[in-house]
């Protein structure tokens, strides 16, 4: 059977959780109680004690985890706004994908042989891919960051966006130390909590954490054997198809009229597209992607690039992690140069999945974050004014058509 891609106007995907649903809907109403009778950072870590015993956390753990923990302010003036929502994809490919870090994905390929063998064995992750998305995540595991996350999880949770979501990773990150799998020093990560070589938040460690050899507690910080085998686990349990490419470049035929987006790949063949270097797969689905509009390189992108949005859902980062892993591999992709292109501000993407909501078009969040429901809502727009080559480009040009100028 053939296996489709996500419905085009489908909500973003969950994030994956180890936590139990009674606890994390307990966290949410605590949370809101917590924060109503906290007037102090320690007093609200104290009201986080139920979430934390409701998850198998003894109160031993919990009272030496939250001893002299303090907020980081540091952390709340970070800005919200992410390099990969509101850079062009051209130029954030630009620096993601560089010659340096290529020659660098190659030395840690070779380097990295055996496990990334071995993890590809079980789970049937190109070795190229799991090195990419170590190269984008932490410069190939140096760069992994020094923040205390225990502390950066906490002062989110208290005050920061999305605190309840924090609430729940900082109650896994105390399943962790409770469980033995990390020390309290070990809990290092970035400024947004994520953790190691791979950028794991609590949860994901719990639940796609894999040691490479020895089958003690993954060392996501030290090994990158480690670190390998837990984004291969990572991706194979999101989804992953093996001998799939995430993102394949094709060329598009003459007079080509853009009316169906999401197809087969034996229809993308009877309707004249081909692949820029070799055969389309023999099977499955695609959705055909112009990030940069019809004059630039075009795309056709399977399941297995929904799975790397999985790690990011940035449309930007899953771009950058299937063609640096093109690179690695020594494919050179996209052949076809990338034109100039001007980003959108998030105001006005945000005015457009308004307007494009009012025409009946677009069933998402106001976010101004341009991925795939956005991308199908402004070509469907396009198809119904006639606007050609009805490519799914957000442009001012766009904006100013559905504002009636």
């Amino acid at each position: 059977m053939t296996r489709r891609l996500a419905p085009i106007l489908s909500a973003p995907i969950a994030r994956r959780r180890i936590l139990s649903a009674s606890a994390c809907a307990l966290s949410v109403i605590l949370l809101a109680k917590v924060r109503a009778k906290a007037d102090t950072f320690e007093a609200f870590l104290q009201g986080l004690w139920p979430s934390a015993q409701a998850a198998g956390v003894s109160r031993e753990t919990f009272d030496a985890a939250i001893a002299g923990l303090e907020p980081d302010p540091s952390v709340l003036a970070k800005p919200r706004a992410q390099a990969e929502f509101i850079v062009s994809i051209p130029a954030y490919l630009a620096g993601a994908v560089t010659n340096s870090r290529v020659a660098r994905g190659r030395a840690v390929a070779a380097e990295l042989a055996g496990p990334l063998g071995r993890a590809q064995a079980r789970h049937g992750v190109p070795s190229e891919i799991v090195v990419a998305i170590l190269g984008v995540e932490s410069n190939f595991g140096t760069a992994a960051g020094g923040a205390d996350a225990l502390r950066v999880l906490a002062t989110l949770a208290w005050q920061g966006h999305r605190a309840e979501t924090f609430v729940e990773e900082f109650v896994a990150a105390l399943v962790m130390l409770e469980k033995g799998y990390a020390t309290r020093a070990q809990l290092r990560g970035s400024w947004a909590g994520a953790m190691g070589q791979p950028q794991f938040m609590p949860s994901a460690y719990l639940k796609y954490a894999e040691s490479d050899e020895n089958g003690g507690a993954p060392d996501i910080w030290r090994s990158r054997a480690d670190a390998v085998a837990s984004i291969a686990n990572f991706l194979a349990k999101s989804g992953w198809i093996a001998g799939l490419p995430a993102v394949i470049e094709v060329r598009l035929p003459e007079g080509f009229d853009y009316s169906a987006f999401d197809l087969d790949f034996a229809r993308w063949r009877q309707l004249g597209v081909t692949r820029a270097d070799g055969a389309l797969p023999a099977s499955g689905a695609a959705s055909l992607y112009l990030p940069a509009g019809a004059s630039g390189p075009a795309f056709l992108i399977t399941d297995n690039f929904e799975v790397i949005r999985q790690y990011n859902t940035s449309d930007a980062y899953a771009m950058s992690v299937a063609l640096l892993a093109d690179r690695i591999a020594g494919r050179d992709i996209p052949l076809k140069p990338w034109p100039k292109v001007a980003p959108l501000s998030t105001a006005d993407v945000k005015a457009m999945q308004q307007l494009l909501t009012e025409r009946g078009f677009y069933r998402g969040a106001f976010d101004g974050k341009l991925g795939r429901a956005s991308r199908n809502a402004i070509h469907a727009f396009q198809l119904s004014e006639g606007i050609q080559p009805a490519d799914g480009f957000a442009t001012k040009e766009i904006l100013a058509r559905l504002r009636g100028r």
